[in-house]
């Protein structure tokens, strides 16, 4: 993505073959939305001199240029980064021409608004709610820290995420995939951190990184399927109490780096893959193979992505029960290169609830990787960007309804508003009762 630039900036050259003489006109800067023709749309307004400086890069993948540009352009125009930079954008014309849009000469105005804490208008942004916004002038704050478990003798190291707000606010708890740890899907804690929620990232030891990382590549994938043990499941399910015991020690303990930090009784639950089999196990599921309930009662709300049936017993028994939020993500090449977990069986997760609100989006052409920060090892799809934005908006929204009780945050849910933001072959389906 080429970098932005703001106003007085230097000029950035998008290229030669694009010449765009400066103009103002009451405070407005004149710009383009420019087609190479490639993967992507240049977005740009001219600096100082007639070079063009590149707001950014809106990647086209899957979209088709005669039909859906147009949306992805205004979901593009109202990202959390032009937030950050107080950029208020408003389309005006935006029309697509014959064809394809090759060298299309669409206006956009852009105001350079200088003063911080500005808000996209209504028009823009489509409503007051954005889940994307983020009011990051300084990062989140990360902090390593370990629960020990004297009862289990185990150790469970944890990665959390500080708002820079310092009062009391919900606690979102992550559990990642086999031989993961506490360092990944970082796009998710950064973000969830950033809208005022203390992200807390465990490491599951025994299904972490420690299952391949000492272990000869040839014999990597039998670890890994021996990892996926029931063994390392009831492990996985203890440690959950385990840390929130520990939080509310931390949260009341003078001079400790989370003391006063967090609301412990607003708290989400959350986890890929592996982990989603754990966040599913704490939030209501019922587990026929065990005969053993691991709800937790100070959980509020979860998301599983990369959801999963249980591998013995009624789906709809496991499921029927459950009494909190569920919001389901998952792609229509989900599959997990251990396991036997296909698609089919992550989309029968959602009609077995019944009675508490849930949600499920499907994003087409993802992979099970979609819900990491990199590609994982016998991936077959590019990346698609988009997914991310997608898995932040109805992940911020799900938490800011059900942790922060926000109205807005609720309505925008509950709505075909996500559809905005999501491309023509992704699928969005909610029951909120």
């Amino acid at each position: 993505m080429y970098p932005a630039t703001r106003a007085g900036g230097r000029a950035r050259k998008i290229g030669s073959n694009f010449p765009f003489p400066a103009k103002f006109s009451a405070g407005f800067r004149e710009g383009r939305i420019v087609d190479t023709g490639g993967a992507e749309l240049h977005l740009a307004v001219p600096g100082k001199s007639p070079k063009l400086v590149a707001l950014g890069a809106l990647p086209l993948a899957g979209v088709d240029r005669r039909v859906d540009w147009t949306r992805r352009v205004l979901a593009f125009l109202i990202q959390p980064g032009f937030y950050r930079r107080n950029i208020y954008l408003a389309a005006r014309n935006i029309r697509a021409g014959p064809g394809v849009l090759t060298n299309v000469k669409t206006r956009i105005f852009v105001v350079l608004q200088m003063s911080l804490g500005l808000a996209f208008t209504a028009a823009a942004a489509g409503g007051r709610y954005d889940p994307l916004a983020t009011n990051d002038c300084a990062a989140p704050k990360v902090v390593n820290l370990t629960v020990t478990d004297a009862v289990r003798n185990r150790d469970i190291p944890l990665r959390v995420y500080l708002p820079t707000n310092t009062a009391p606010v919900p606690v979102i708890l992550f559990s990642h995939g086999l031989g993961g740890n506490r360092e990944g899907s970082q796009f998710l804690g950064q973000h969830w951190a950033a809208r005022g929620y203390v992200a807390v990232f465990l490491q599951h030891p025994g299904s972490d990184d420690s299952v391949w990382k000492a272990t000869a590549v040839k014999n990597r994938k039998q670890a890994m399927n021996q990892a996926a043990s029931l063994d390392n499941f009831l492990l996985r399910v203890q440690d959950v109490p385990a840390v929130l015991n520990q939080l509310k020690i931390w949260n009341s303990t003078t001079n400790h780096a989370l003391a006063g930090r967090m609301n412990l009784n607003k708290i989400g639950m959350s986890g890929h893959s592996f982990g989603a089999v754990t966040t599913e196990a704490v939030s209501g599921e019922n587990l026929a193979i065990t005969g053993q309930q691991f709800t937790d009662p100070r959980i509020t709300a979860a998301i599983a992505f990369s959801p999963s049936i249980p591998k013995a017993g009624s789906v709809e028994k496991a499921f029927g029960s459950v009494k909190i939020p569920w919001l389901l993500m998952t792609g229509t090449k989900d599959v997990a290169p251990i396991g036997d977990m296909d698609v089919a069986s992550r989309l029968a997760v959602y009609p077995a609830l019944h009675g508490a609100p849930k949600y499920e989006v499907v994003l087409f052409n993802a992979e099970h990787s979609v819900f990491t920060d990199r590609p994982l090892p016998g991936d077959h799809e590019p990346r698609n960007p988009n997914h991310h934005r997608v898995i932040l908006a109805l992940s911020t929204a799900f938490w800011d309804a059900y942790l922060r009780d926000d109205a807005d945050a609720l309505a925008w849910l509950s709505s075909n508003r996500p559809r905005t933001l999501m491309e023509a072959d992704d699928r969005w389906q909610f029951s909120a009762p």
